[in-house]
């Protein structure tokens, strides 16, 4: 399990670098804002009622330092396979493939979740189709996107997420102006006193809600992951960092504000999405439709870029010997098409969960894909203490830096550990743990027995 250098073949071997800083930031928002904004936000403020704002503020902290961390690895050496290649560097190379596949059991999960919802979504318009057939349709049009060049990849999240930009942005200039302009007085940040005041559920909801945000914000990290594929990834990363984070919280805090104060929490628990009830607190004509339209794009747009994301881990998992050796071929458009079609796992998952627990599923696949993403974010934080030792013992200059080392990332990884502890004790999260320790144990156990004696790729 000693520590390897990262090869040379890790740094986007047989793809095509192709994304512009636009694009990668558009990846990263396509992730990051779908079911866990638009139907994720609803659990969220059951758990801790208007105090979800505070919630939502610290996990974006946690995310801030995530992708600072990352960026400032990334921006010194963008490789495909990104924090995973990372931890295998500075820590070794167990460390390395855990978090790998940590990760890829996150993404594959989160997938599922999004194409669920895109079949739930699409029944409000057409109840008398069943929903499983609606996640074949969209899945199969998606497996597709991503069989295919980056370039075309890339266009079509830009415009997936320009959908949802321009929607939150609509919906936010709307509710600014019914919250400030309301002349009956209905809708106001008077509502946050309402059902039970602003920590209605205590401080302990309002902890608890943090795990939400964090799946909510879990996708910001493609940035890294999509650098082995831009056109001048360390400009890219800089840009997209700096963009992404401040979209981020304008979408999900000030969001969450204008949601609560427009509808006490009692209305926004017993409705749907909680879009969807203030819409209808608008009563502007269509409103539902259009909603409808925009959630779709938006969990489209997020299955996606998740996809994109586990096709990518799963293909540097192969070049380190640590998954089949079919997941490292790329077809001439430089696509990873069998990383690809092992990556879509997550919908077969979904698919059966939606079958069985039509009621429940979100929930579960929810729970599912936060263990891997509680034990990423913690891992890539641990990954960046061990890179900047490196660093200082080297003497090396970087050219981007996290504020506040070491300080900043240890908070992060103890916060992070702190969630997965939490987890154990909140019911909407039962599966996390009950899924996340047998997963690491057989992980594990595989690692020994089949993976620790191979050489890297690159040594055979």
């Amino acid at each position: 399990m000693g520590k390897q250098p990262v090869r040379a073949t890790e740094v986007g071997s047989g793809f095509k670098k192709s994304l512009t800083p636009g694009q990668m930031s558009m990846i990263a928002l396509g992730s990051a804002i779908g079911t866990g904004l638009f139907a994720g936000s609803k659990l969220a403020i059951a758990m801790a009622g208007p105090s979800v704002i505070i919630s939502y503020l610290i996990g974006g902290a946690v995310a801030l330092l995530v992708m600072g961390a990352l960026a400032e690895m990334t921006v010194k050496q963008p490789v495909a396979g990104s924090f995973g290649v990372y931890a295998e560097r500075y820590l070794g190379r167990f460390a390395g493939y855990l978090t790998k596949y940590l990760y890829w059991s996150a993404l594959i999960f989160a997938v599922g979740t999004e194409v669920s919802a895109v079949g739930e979504y699409m029944q409000y318009w057409f109840p008398e189709i069943p929903g499983l057939l609606w996640i074949l349709v969209f899945s199969a049009a998606l497996l597709g996107v991503n069989f295919s060049s980056v370039k075309i990849f890339g266009t079509t999240e830009y415009w997936f997420s320009a959908i949802k930009v321009f929607a939150v942005i609509a919906f936010i200039i709307i509710a600014l102006w019914l919250v400030f302009h309301d002349p009956r007085d209905e809708f106001g940040f008077h509502n946050y006193a309402a059902d039970g005041g602003f920590f209605s559920n205590g401080v302990f909801g309002m902890w608890s809600a943090v795990i939400v945000a964090i799946f909510s914000y879990m996708g910001i990290e493609a940035i890294s992951i999509a650098a082995a594929e831009a056109k001048n990834p360390k400009t890219a990363v800089r840009k997209a960092f700096k963009v992404s984070f401040l979209r981020l919280l304008l979408f999900y805090v000030f969001t969450m504000a204008l949601i609560l104060a427009i509808a006490p929490t009692s209305e926004l628990v017993s409705g749907g999405s909680p879009f969807v009830t203030v819409m209808s607190q608008m009563g502007i004509p269509l409103a539902d439709s259009v909603l409808n339209f925009v959630l779709i794009v938006a969990a489209l747009s997020a299955t996606n870029a998740q996809l994109y994301a586990a096709t990518r881990m799963l293909h540097s998992l192969a070049d380190a010997g640590h998954a089949p050796r079919l997941a490292h071929r790329t077809n001439s458009a430089g696509a990873p098409v069998h990383a690809v079609w092992m990556s879509a796992g997550g919908i077969a998952v979904a698919a059966l969960v939606y079958a069985l627990v039509p009621e429940g599923g979100f929930g579960i696949m929810m729970s599912l894909a936060t263990f891997g993403a509680l034990a990423t974010w913690f891992m890539i934080l641990v990954t960046h203490v061990s890179f900047r030792k490196k660093v200082r013992s080297e003497q090396t200059t970087l050219e981007f830096k996290l504020p506040g080392y070491p300080g900043a990332s240890i908070l992060g990884a103890v916060l992070l550990a702190g969630l997965l502890v939490t987890s154990f004790f909140v019911p909407e999260f039962k599966y996390t743990l009950i899924f996340g320790v047998p997963f690491v144990i057989v992980m594990s156990v595989l690692y020994k027995l089949v993976f620790a004696g191979k050489s890297q790729r690159a040594q055979k």
